[in-house]
């Protein structure tokens, strides 16, 4: 969707432009007056864009990185489950760029449901090989959405490293599979940790531990008292639990009453994109993965969106504000800003249509 792309240094702003009906899918970017002197050196960082829609989003970044003159260099690996580019040897040259760089910005690579053999997706290796525990999607509402609710702005945090997506299943006897859950308390406290740690540093009230310990009394139970010692340990953060089910319910009804959420993998799952629903939908909310050495950025509500390829309807949203955090993340505080404030300019004048950001003059 996206057209026309320039900057204006004076007043520090960069202007996207996005045409409805845009079938041809060609762009053309407009950099307008001179833009200032670039940071010292260029940051490198890992591109995966995956399947679906997510080359279309890669572009989408690269054009507005081209036109806001971002000092980032991407190097670009494709990897894919369902286009014959995976193997051993990719993975390896991704998690080598990646370690490299330590920052990567990816798309969804795409997990087929039929068991070939190997149980573990290519994103859970790659997450597992780089330790990325904590995975941190921002649901806030944006001006130029029409939603149910307004104003929302709630932080979701899951551990994403065990769990239901530990990869150990085994059929005992024909037409008896088992499925291992694994909680480790080792790791329920360090994502709590995480979770009160950001809720100090961003200046949240309140973290609120999700669980379904009722059921599941050792695993779940395990997590839930995990978070409640490390709770001990931050006095001036209100701690609360709340049993799964009635959480999805609560963030229909009342979403307001809650700050920071933290859970285990699958529920964070499925909390991920309730909540991305709840401000507009899969193409609206940014996310990022967390290990102690790398940061890898990534769209909240995961989705590879294949039935839009090639459509030109894909709304770059999600993905334009998943940059715009990376850029933070590396102190390109000018760039980070320009970007966002773009993008959320655009939203604001409200036309929209499907799932796609649409803006014929915008200023």
């Amino acid at each position: 969707c996206l057209v026309t792309l320039s900057a204006d240094w004076t007043t520090k702003t960069l202007k996207i432009t996005w045409a409805p009906g845009t079938t041809s899918g060609r762009r053309c970017l407009q950099l307008v007056k001179t833009p200032p002197a670039r940071a010292d050196s260029t940051f490198k960082v890992t591109m995966v864009p995956g399947d679906g829609v997510g080359p279309e989003l890669m572009t989408a970044v690269k054009e507005v990185f081209k036109a806001a003159d971002v000092p980032v260099e991407f190097e670009e690996f494709h990897l894919s489950e369902v286009q014959n580019m995976a193997s051993e040897e990719k993975l390896e040259d991704v998690l080598s760029s990646m370690k490299n760089n330590r920052v990567a910005i990816k798309g969804k690579i795409h997990t087929p449901m039929e068991y070939k053999g190997e149980l573990a997706s290519y994103e859970m290796r790659l997450r597992r090989k780089l330790d990325l525990f904590a995975n941190v999607v921002h649901v806030n509402s944006l001006p130029g959405y029409s939603t149910r609710h307004n104003n929302l702005d709630l932080v979701i945090i899951r551990e994403q490293t065990e769990g239901e997506y530990s990869s150990l299943e085994h059929e005992s006897v024909s037409g008896v599979v088992a499925c291992l859950k694994i909680i480790t308390r080792e790791k329920s406290r360090r994502i709590a940790k995480f979770a009160f740690d950001y809720a100090t540093k961003k200046g949240r009230s309140k973290v609120t531990a999700v669980h379904k310990a009722n059921i599941m009394k050792l695993g779940d139970g395990l997590f839930l008292q995990s978070c409640a010692e490390v709770a001990e340990l931050y006095p001036k953060i209100k701690y609360e639990s709340i049993i799964i089910d009635n959480c999805c319910m609560q963030l229909v009804q009342n979403p307001y009453q809650f700050d920071v959420l933290v859970m285990p993998n699958l529920y964070g799952n499925i909390i991920d994109n309730l909540a991305a629903g709840l401000v507009g939908g899969a193409g609206v909310v940014p996310g990022e993965s967390y290990s102690a050495e790398y940061a890898v950025f990534e769209t909240g509500a995961r989705h590879p969106f294949a039935q839009a390829v090639g459509r030109n309807i894909a709304n770059p949203t999600a993905m334009l504000l998943t940059a715009s955090n990376m850029l933070r993340h590396l102190n390109l505080e000018y760039h980070s800003n320009m970007v966002s404030e773009a993008v959320k300019k655009v939203v604001k004048q409200g036309k929209v249509r499907d799932d796609c950001v649409c803006l014929c003059d915008h200023v």
